[in-house]
């Protein structure tokens, strides 16, 4: 027997303007269903869950409620009283201690956007409700306040919806899955299990969708071709096969105007420099914030060096990122930078932007046109390539959404070359669809990235190696996501307050011979890039493009040096990460 049905709603449209965000859409919310819902920004998502919780309306279309229901509404960017305690605004001691707050007194104003977040969900579930409805939860959430989200969400409330963009939060916590997208014939696609049976049944739905279209693209050439062949067409028949050659034509014509999806493109300017040691950083420390067992941190950045920053909040990622990319110097510690070391910083909070300018000039500041890689484009071209429409470059940037503004610093980003990028908090806002590209530019750039997010999923497909922050003045490099969390748990055994950074028991220094190669090995290295620039230049040679078997062998000398030259910088840089102060 099916779960009895909580929330239904029947042929929901809604319109802001002349296009509409979704038509027709119909389903049901029922006990213990977990749904998590996505799409493309300017979907429909917001308008959506608000219809869900009651707090707009829509069009047309009927919304139904079982009787007694109690509906919870946490939005993205909560709103609380001023001047109130957290106990005040939750007025349960047990909830807000599941919430992670320990002292009830602390005022709504001093809270962090992460902590508004949690209290936000705290007063909800104060009112014990039937049906959570959640609009990006995980926004300004650290990895730690995801985790607790994910479980309580598990245990928590008898239903819940979530808008998400977090892949890997989704993956954990869904159990059926809803995307409002135009290329669904009825605007939205459903199925149950979790976001990745979600994937594989999207792919065969869209798989089908293009093998239909193709049949109906082969009829409508047949009948295209009857037609021009002027069909003695007043015959009861032919008048029958001519209407139903047209609405063939209308249903073609709408299969590929739903077919037509749009992403973001996103592709970083490298500068191609040919240094190898592009920023290093011995002992680096901030008071109070990050460093290591040894008192400091030690980092090293070379070209296809991807290093991703995990850490609660408050633990200094952004701190580090600042001084990385120049902003900032550090309380202890010494920097080297590469001569002209280019560095590309996109910042969390998109402070770079100033609200008051039009979309078309945050895209180009100086006339109607930008230079991308040496050629010019006019600004509605570079709009288009971040799914900017041309009626909106007079709008104001304060007007445009949280993902809109930061597909604006990207772009802006893309202009400028770089030797190292410096990421903070890039996912924020961003749709699955623009994720996705983002992750594949990212993959592709040859300079340096350094890059802080909460989204699990990129940090484990991007990161060579992570740098985890703990909050209590301790951090590691670890291979991947999963060591990492592995060392928040430890961590967290410990006990709460910051950490001795007195020199453990048994830290070990380089041994004799470790020191020996640590000595030689610039010397080491330039031989080897000696090497790889021998193995380059005869794989480059015209004389033997005509001799297959020479060429094959030159190709892999040259993969084996530059193998070599990869490998002696990753010795480098552990060995020097062994180096205590």
């Amino acid at each position: 027997m099916p779960p009895p049905v909580l929330l239904s709603v029947e042929a929901l449209s809604k319109s802001y303007t002349s296009q509409p965000l979704f038509e027709n859409l119909s389903f049901t919310i029922s006990e213990g269903d977990h749904v998590g819902l996505v799409g493309p920004n300017g979907s429909g998502k917001t308008t959506l869950l608000k219809i869900l919780a009651g707090v707009e309306q829509p069009d047309s279309g009927t919304r139904a409620l079982r009787r007694g229901t109690r509906i919870g509404y946490v939005p993205q960017d909560p709103i609380f009283a001023p001047g109130k305690t957290v106990e005040e605004v939750v007025g349960v001691p047990k909830i807000l201690s599941k919430a992670g707050f320990t002292d009830r007194t602390v005022l709504t104003d001093t809270l962090s956007g992460g902590w508004r977040k949690r209290l936000a969900i705290a007063r909800e579930l104060a009112g014990e409700p039937d049906i959570l409805l959640l609009d990006e939860p995980t926004n300004h959430l650290d990895v730690d306040a995801i985790l607790w989200l994910e479980s309580l969400l598990k245990s928590e409330p008898e239903a819940f919806v979530v808008i998400s963009h977090d892949r890997m939060f989704l993956e954990n916590i869904a159990g059926r899955m809803l995307e409002l997208n135009r290329i669904y014939a009825g605007g939205m696609f459903q199925t149950d299990g979790r976001y990745s049976t979600f994937l594989e049944r999207r792919d065969e739905l869209l798989r089908n969708e293009a093998a239909y279209q193709d049949t109906l693209a082969n009829l409508a050439r047949r009948e295209m071709e009857w037609l021009r062949r002027g069909p003695k067409a007043r015959t009861t028949k032919a008048k029958a096969r001519i209407k139903s050659a047209e609405a063939l034509f209308d249903e073609l014509e709408e299969g590929r105007d739903r077919a037509r999806t749009f992403t973001a493109k996103i592709d970083f300017t490298a500068s191609e420099r040919k240094t190898k040691r592009l920023w290093t950083g011995k002992g680096i420390d901030q008071w109070d914030l990050f460093g290591t067992a040894a008192g400091g941190l030690d980092i090293l950045l070379t070209p296809g060096t991807r290093l991703g920053i995990l850490g609660p909040n408050g633990s200094g990622k952004t701190t580090l990122l600042r001084i990385i990319a120049g902003e900032l110097e550090p309380d202890a510690g010494t920097i080297h930078r590469a001569d002209g070391l280019r560095v590309v910083y996109f910042e969390q909070n998109r402070e770079s932007l100033d609200p008051t300018l039009t979309l078309k000039r945050a895209l180009a500041p100086e006339g109607d046109q930008v230079v991308f890689r040496d050629r010019p484009l006019h600004v509605a071209s570079w709009a288009k390539r971040f799914l900017f429409r041309p009626e909106q470059l007079e709008t104001s940037v304060s007007k445009l959404s949280g993902g809109e503004k930061a597909r604006i610093v990207l772009a802006r980003l893309m202009l400028q070359p770089a030797d190292l990028l410096v990421l903070d908090e890039p996912t924020n806002d961003l749709d699955i669809p623009t994720l996705d590209v983002l992750e594949e530019s990212l993959q592709d750039f040859p300079g340096a990235l350094v890059l802080v997010t909460h989204d699990r999923l990129l940090l484990d497909r991007i990161a060579t190696q992570i740098l985890a922050l703990d909050g209590k003045g301790n951090a590691g490099y670890f291979a991947d996501y999963a060591q990492a969390l592995s060392f928040r748990a430890s961590s967290e055994e410990s006990g709460p307050g910051p950490a001795s950074k007195s020199k453990p028991k048994g830290q070990k220094r380089l041994s004799y011979l470790e020191q020996r190669e640590l000595e030689a090995m610039e010397a080491t290295l330039l031989a080897a890039e000696r090497t790889l620039a021998e193995a380059r230049e005869r794989a480059e040679d015209p004389s033997i493009a005509s001799d297959a078997t020479a060429l094959q062998e030159c190709f892999a000398q040259l993969a084996r040096a530059q193998a070599d030259v990869d490998r002696l910088y990753q010795r480098w840089s552990e060995l020097e990460g062994k180096i205590t102060s």
